[in-house]
C-alpha cells in the first residue's frame, strides 16, 4: 500500500487591522449579556456564598486554633 503524503499546516494569515476590528465585532454580537436582574440576582448569591463561607472558615479556624493551644498547653 502507499503511503499518503504528509500534509504540512501553513501558517495563518494574520487579518488587517480593519478587518481585526469587523471579526471582532461580529464575534461581541454573538455574546448573550445578562440582563439587569439576572446580574442582580447572581451578585446576591454570591455575597450570601461569600457570608456563609467566610462564618464557617472562621469556625473551623476557631476550632483548629483552640486545639493547637490545647496542645501546646500540655508542653
Amino acid at each position: 500500500m502507499a503511503e499518503e503524503p504528509k500534509k504540512v499546516a501553513t501558517p495563518a494569515k494574520k487579518p488587517t487591522p480593519g478587518e481585526f476590528i469587523r471579526q471582532v465585532r461580529s464575534e461581541t454580537s454573538k455574546v448573550v449579556w445578562p440582563t439587569r436582574e439576572e446580574t442582580v440576582r447572581t451578585a446576591i448569591f454570591v455575597f450570601i456564598l461569600v457570608v456563609i463561607l467566610s462564618l464557617f472558615f472562621l469556625g473551623v479556624d476557631s476550632v483548629f486554633g483552640w486545639v493547637v493551644q490545647q496542645l501546646l498547653a500540655l508542653l
